[in-house]
């Protein structure tokens, strides 16, 4: 297992040790990992307290003054509580940031629904411009952040506490396949792999593998599809965030998709991640069901 949310705080503290135009926005979440840096750059690095949405507009200033921000809390309060200044600030001024969430889903599910964010995917993916990246390793998530974050696009980075055992070498947009088959392609996103091939154990289809919901590589999966496309995601987050994207890639073919994800509906059971995931039928014994149902 990875800790993905450490991983992200020694990149980011990095990054604002070798470049100078990084600034870092904190609204009183992982602040002990950047003790140094809050020392060090104090007018870069900078912790304003439970205000996330002063967080993104902090942000949006740093951008339009030339920096690149990146800002970090929960998913919750990073994804879906400073909405509107994330659509405005950044979606139709055009600027460019990193916005990383931590917990997506239900990973703090002891703390119930002000907690929870299996929506943040398919927020992130109605503000144009904005990238969504889904790392499913530690090792995946400093990759994809040096990759992007100076790159003058809107990106939200989800971390979780699920994590795949091993990292991939990725890149935003770019499809693996991680093991091949002569029937349906099964698409995991981020950490939902090592669940999906345990699922997939035995079975006589393609396992491919994708950090991003945007960008995404349509013309790849394409390929890996084939001529009569039947394909099945398994998502870390509400079932159906990736029908948008998956729709664009087959447009104008008689493709057949499924979808497995979180429920569409407000998680009430407490437990840790893992034991919701029984509940919710997202572990490999449920993703095996699931299937088989799509192969009836």
């Amino acid at each position: 297992m990875s800790d993905m949310r450490a991983s992200f705080c020694r990149s980011a503290a990095d990054l604002v040790e070798r470049d100078e135009r990084v600034a870092l926005i904190l609204a009183d979440i992982s602040t002990q990992y950047f003790d140094a840096a809050l020392r060090r750059h104090p007018t870069r690095v900078i912790n304003i307290g439970i205000m996330e949405q002063a967080m993104v507009g902090v942000a949006a200033g740093f951008a339009m003054e030339g920096f690149h921000p990146i800002a970090h809390s929960l998913s919750p309060f990073m994804a879906e509580r400073p909405y509107e200044q994330l659509k405005l600030d950044f979606g139709y001024q055009a600027l460019g940031g990193t916005f990383v969430g931590a917990g997506g889903s239900y990973d703090y599910a002891t703390e119930g629904a002000t907690h929870h964010s299996p929506a943040d995917a398919t927020l992130m993916l109605a503000i144009p411009r904005m990238q969504v990246l889904i790392p499913g390793h530690a090792g995946e998530v400093e990759q994809l952040l040096r990759a992007t974050y100076d790159n003058g696009r809107p990106t939200y980075l989800r971390t979780s506490v699920a994590s795949n055992d091993e990292a991939l070498d990725v890149e935003p947009g770019r499809i693996e396949v991680a093991r091949r088959g002569r029937g349906a392609t099964v698409l995991a996103f981020g950490p939902m792999l090592d669940r999906t091939l345990a699922a997939c154990a035995g079975l006589d289809v393609t396992v491919a593998y994708s950090t991003s919901l945007e960008p995404f590589d349509h013309e790849g999966l394409r390929a890996i599809a084939g001529p009569s496309p039947d394909v099945v995601a398994i998502e870390p987050f509400y079932q159906g965030t990736s029908a948008s994207v998956l729709t664009e890639t087959f447009r104008g073919s008689a493709a057949r998709l499924a979808f497995v994800g979180v429920a569409r509906a407000f998680i009430h059971t407490y437990g840790t991640p893992a034991e919701i995931d029984v509940d919710l039928g997202l572990d490999a014994p449920g993703i095996r069901a699931r299937l088989a149902e799509h192969s009836a």
